[in-house]
């Protein structure tokens, strides 16, 4: 069947299979670039975040500089520093309070830390949930890992955790029609905010 066909064929099946469904916007199902997709170098398609033997030595990442800056903390909006890692703010919030959570060393896949580094990792997800609520009181709290350049992870090469404090009717217009976030909180004023909330609870 020629390509041009195929994909017409594709998109009408799709196009069936989700008028049946209700489903919202169309899909267009392409099997034939699974091969190429697979024939990819395993560094190039996951951007940096392949399988261990795949790994290239990546220069100090942002978060590596910070975690090996501690004089520069209250600069680089790091919130909480302990023995394992450190939370911080985001630079590039995706909304007010935006937190992020990486452990000391940088390393590009989840599964490259050993099972206690993992744990350290999710007690210090647990306490910068912890910050983020008291601080906040946000009415939800988003919270993910994007693994590899592929998958939107800003600093590829060392893992960390986004935690974003959210509201009901938190998004507007703007970003939809103007593609720009209104961000009401400057990073200091935000740091200052948690490093306040730090106190209380007992940090230094």
């Amino acid at each position: 069947m020629p390509e041009s066909r195929t994909i017409r064929w594709a998109m009408a099946a799709s196009d069936r299979e989700s008028e049946k469904q209700g489903l919202g916007p169309r899909s267009i199902r392409a099997p034939w670039r699974l091969q190429y997709l697979e024939s990819l170098n395993d560094d190039d398609a996951a951007g940096g975040a392949g399988p261990p033997d795949t790994q290239a030595a990546e220069p100090t990442s942002v978060l590596g500089a910070y975690w090996g800056d501690p004089a520069s903390d209250e600069a680089n909006h790091v919130i909480v520093r302990t023995g394992a890692g450190m939370i911080l703010l985001n630079a590039y919030p995706y909304a007010s309070g935006h937190l992020l959570v990486a452990l000391g060393e940088g390393r590009p896949r989840l599964l490259d830390y050993e099972p206690a580094q993992r744990a350290k990792l999710w007690q210090l997800v647990e306490l910068a949930t912890d910050l983020m609520e008291r601080t906040l009181q946000p009415q939800g709290v988003n919270m993910g890992i994007n693994q590899g350049r592929a998958a939107g992870a800003g600093v590829p090469g060392h893992l960390h955790v986004h935690l974003v404090p959210r509201w009901g009717g938190d998004t507007n217009y703007m970003t939809t029609v103007g593609q720009i976030r209104v961000l009401p909180a400057a990073l200091d004023a935000m740091a200052g905010r948690y490093r306040e909330v730090w106190r209380e609870m007992g940090g230094e």
